[in-house]
């Protein structure tokens, strides 16, 4: 079937969160219309998702089979590895800042400038290794804004489970976390070698014994656009239908 692309434009606006101007690419499906209400879909590592994860192609296809919901998508590139690592990491120290600008600064002006819902059930934040962290640590802090997450291959640290096991609505939210069952000796962006798997299980656990509303699946893979790009469409469907 011959699918006809939605439209990508680059917007910035200045965060005084973060201090700084903001840039995001903003994906709207071929059939958009201001006359209609979207879903919002949010990509940390926004530059990586539609170039390597082809996120625009497959919002595209799902919404030509009408399998998802009539969806609006930004990404929100990062400026460098360190910078990512200080806004992403659980402990890094922009993360906090980070965290309100999705919040609070970026929904604020996405839903002034855009058609949607304005409901955390129509809006769900991707994102991989530590932009999977910050989506998910993103959610726990504001549930009523964003009741999705994809975690993809996400980083997990004492952090992140504590604040896991200290959240009190899992019914609030619903997630969708995978992790490669090769994903034991990872290149992290501070040169380290960390095993991923273990920890993701641990997550899993604790996860699935609070009770949320959880996709959990480990396949083959190594954390790399590969396996992830592969994963997309099932967790788009899951989550934007």
């Amino acid at each position: 079937m011959d699918y006809r692309p939605g439209k990508i434009e680059e917007l910035t606006f200045y965060s005084e969160e973060l201090q700084e101007e903001m840039t995001l690419l903003l994906y709207l499906p071929k059939t958009y219309s201001p006359l209609y209400k979207y879903s919002l879909l949010i990509a940390q590592d926004g530059k990586d998702y539609f170039m390597f994860g082809k996120l625009s192609r497959t919002l595209d296809e799902l919404s030509e089979e009408e399998e998802i919901d009539p969806t609006i998508a930004v990404g929100i590139p990062y400026k460098s590895v360190d910078e990512r690592r200080k806004m992403y990491h659980p402990d890094g120290e922009k993360v906090e800042q980070y965290v309100r600008f999705l919040a609070h600064e970026l929904l604020s002006y996405l839903d002034d400038l855009l058609p949607t819902h304005k409901m955390g059930g129509t809006r769900t934040l991707i994102g991989d290794s530590l932009g999977g962290t910050v989506s998910l640590l993103t959610a726990l802090q504001y549930p009523h804004t964003f009741n999705k997450v994809v975690a993809q291959s996400p980083l997990v640290n004492e952090t992140l489970l504590n604040k896991v096991a200290d959240f009190s609505s899992p019914n609030a939210l619903h997630i969708y976390h995978t992790i490669g069952l090769q994903e034991t000796e990872v290149k992290t962006t501070d040169k380290k070698i960390a095993d991923f798997l273990t920890p993701n299980r641990e997550l899993y656990q604790l996860l699935s014994t609070k009770g949320f509303s959880y996709f959990y699946e480990e396949m083959e893979g190594i954390h790399t656009w590969r396996y992830w790009q592969k994963d997309m469409p099932r967790a788009l469907r899951k989550m934007l239908s």
